[in-house]
């Protein structure tokens, strides 16, 4: 297939950009790596790109760099990953991830992120979940936040600079990145062969849909906590956008896989996360001893505590991974009622203990001061001198857009490759939360930011390269390729508007976020999962007799825009309910005390969902396969469910003792 004749200009004299939704850490990466790369982008953004849910993370980011000598390397970094995340995880992106986190977090610090030091002047690093190694860089408990406004300084950087043509001369008028905040990518554009052409976004500030030619197409748009309603996620993360790509054809992978954050803070409107950076800096968690205790926390003496984790892992403690962690804090209070004791209620609430009041006040400033002054703002109590009482709370979703990767003889990544985060759709990338690929079943802390980033690094040069060698430009496709789509999502939102039912949205995201949330989360039952999904089902159909709760037409609209939101949203959960249902072994953070074991002789693989929408007034559909077959740049590509688990050999995941990951991993 040949290629277009030139990168910069199509056919009809526009310049070729390529479009990037989403400006947290995955989205920002991609653009700095298609600038570096000489291609223009047009960043989409649903809020300020400096509101994007990066900017919550707070404990740090992995890096295996070693410099407190204790014997930590990348490929310990590798195990220990595939290990925490129960074998699901291919295995070359990972490998190709953490052997470049050390140079991405010197990267960082170049680029002025304030990184905590050590007295020598070092790189300081602390302990997070599932490690014995000092591997977490850190800028004190903000670290996604200055992350997320050094790259966004960067890409301002790129706003300012000029598209220069095949020549070398600048293109009037065009900057090589354009910013279009407050947009939401609705829809994609594909022409007849099924290539992603492009998107349609709305302006949220006067509701407009607009169709956007782009020679390809990144989603970088977060995950989806928001369809168990409160959790540690922002409100903007629905997975909307992730949905309306998995509705329009591409694969949905591993969704049943659902991370729960073991210490969180409950408040009105969202979960507040208390970082695990608190236990890696020492804190620890306990509930008393005896049930029937109603001392305030501090005034329970040494003797009278459960420090159960320290018990039961003593190799690990505190930092075991979060699926185990949030397991056992759970079994504490719902199982045992041993939960914090609350005078008003005169009842023990499912709460425990996560206590630093035993830590140097000095140190607690230094490294944990962000995260310390939200529990005291959100909660009312001094943490430095009151046990923080906290519980699991839904944070991460392992699972998302099913995403290719090229592998390299050396068991890592062919860097450059087309094939590197792309969909089941060609033309349409994904990386960040919005993709399945580094975390398997479970996700080790402080592994995020560097997936974000990692996957950005990839998903840049996959995209130059594929837009080097496609033979057609979108800016050179027929504009009634635009228009068709650009219609086809003004009568959506059209039919939206004219929506006039009995049933409230928010209401019915109520009902489909606690079903979510209470059955379909820590511990899940095959029959309780039935009655999960059958609730699924009869909220979908109620879906369609909503009335939106605005109507107005040129102006901001938020009723109109959360009923797509709620559609969407609902199309997810029978994407992770149906995935739980079907799936009988514990992995990860997917447990069912029916099925208590892994099952690798028939689990070991990825799920692979498409959507099937329904006729005649019936409800969409999921269906599995057990291969995703694609065809990109005139090549057909056939991935098979199997995961590749040739570097790390899988074995039986314990953490009692110390050392296990790392001495299981290598076999």
């Amino acid at each position: 297939m040949a290629a277009s004749k030139s990168l910069v200009r199509s056919e009809s004299g526009k310049v070729r950009r390529v479009i990037v939704v989403g400006g947290g850490l995955a989205g920002l990466m991609t653009v700095i790596k298609l600038c570096e790369a000489g291609v223009p982008v047009d960043l989409f953004s649903l809020v300020p790109v400096k509101r994007s849910h990066s900017v919550c993370a707070q404990g740090g980011i992995n890096a295996s760099v070693n410099t407190k000598g204790e014997g930590d390397s990348p490929q310990v970094h590798l195990e220990e990953t595939v290990y925490g995340g129960d074998f699901l995880a291919n295995q070359p992106p990972v490998k190709a991830m953490c052997d470049a986190a050390p140079s991405i977090v010197f990267m960082l610090d170049r680029m002025g992120v304030p990184f905590n030091r050590t007295p020598e002047g070092l790189l300081d690093f602390r302990r997070f979940g599932g490690t014995l190694f000092h591997r977490t860089a850190f800028a004190g408990a903000t670290t996604g936040q200055q992350l997320l406004y050094a790259l966004d300084e960067q890409v301002r950087r790129w706003e300012t600079v000029d598209v220069e043509d095949d020549r070398g001369e600048r293109v009037a008028g065009e900057k090589m990145v354009r910013k279009l905040e407050w947009w939401e990518m609705i829809g994609l554009v594909t022409d007849d062969e099924g290539v992603c052409r492009g998107i349609v976004a709305q302006d949220l500030k006067n509701m407009s849909i607009v169709a956007f030619p782009g020679d390809a197409v990144c989603l970088a748009t977060g995950g989806c906590g928001i369809v168990f309603g409160r959790s540690t996620n922002s409100v903007i993360n629905t997975g909307t956008a992730a949905s309306a790509a998995y509705q329009h054809g591409a694969c949905y992978a591993n969704g049943e896989f659902i991370q729960v954050h073991p210490t969180a803070i409950p408040g009105a409107d969202k979960l507040r996360l208390i970082s695990e950076s608190v236990r890696g800096e020492g804190g620890r968690v306990w509930v008393p001893r005896d049930p029937k205790e109603q001392r305030a926390g501090r005034e329970v003496p040494e003797s009278a505590r459960d420090y159960f984790l320290e018990e039961k892992y003593p190799g690990y403690g505190n930092l075991v991974p979060r699926d185990i962690a949030s397991r056992e804090l759970f079994k504490k209070c719902f199982h045992e009622h041993r939960g914090v004791y609350n005078r008003e209620s005169q009842r023990n609430e499912n709460e425990v203990y996560l206590d630093v009041t035993h830590l140097p006040r000095e140190i607690l400033q230094k490294k944990l001061a962000g995260v310390l002054e939200i529990y005291e703002k959100f909660v009312g109590e001094d943490p430095f001198v009151n046990p923080m009482r906290v519980f699991p709370a839904v944070h991460y979703s392992m699972g998302g857009l099913w995403v290719d990767f090229d592998r390299a003889a050396n068991g890592s990544l062919v860097m450059g490759s087309p094939r590197n985060q792309a969909t089941s759709i060609p033309g349409l990338y994904a990386c960040g939360e919005a993709d399945y690929q580094y975390h398997g079943a479970n996700r080790l802390g402080a592994n995020s930011l560097l997936s974000c980033l990692w996957a950005g690094m990839v998903t840049g040069p996959a995209i130059a390269a594929y837009r080097k060698n496609v033979a057609r430009s979108a800016w050179d496709m027929p504009s009634s390729l635009f228009e068709k789509a650009e219609k086809r999502e003004r009568k959506a939102f059209e039919a939206i508007l004219a929506l006039d039912g009995a049933e409230n949205p928010y209401a019915l995201h109520d009902e489909l976020a606690h079903t979510m949330l209470v059955d379909c989360t820590i511990e899940r039952d095959n029959a309780t999962l039935d009655k999960v999904l059958a609730k699924i089902e009869e909220i979908a159909e109620r879906s369609r007799r909503v009335g939106v709760t605005d109507t107005a037409v040129g102006k901001m609209n938020q009723g109109a825009q959360y009923v797509r939101h709620l559609r969407n949203m609902i199309v997810l959960a029978r994407v992770i309910a149906l995935g739980a249902r079907n799936r009988d072994e514990s992995r990860g953070a997917h447990f069912k005390p029916q099925f208590t074991q892994r099952d690798d002789a028939n689990w070991l693989r990825t799920t692979m969902a498409f959507h099937k929408a329904g006729a005649n007034g019936e409800n969409d559909a999921v269906r599995f396969v057990r291969a995703v077959d694609y065809t990109l740049l005139g090549q057909r590509v056939e991935v098979k469910d199997e995961v590749d688990t040739t570097l790390v050999r899988p074995r039986p995941r314990k953490y009692e003792t110390a050392g296990a990951a790392s001495t299981a991993a290598k076999g």
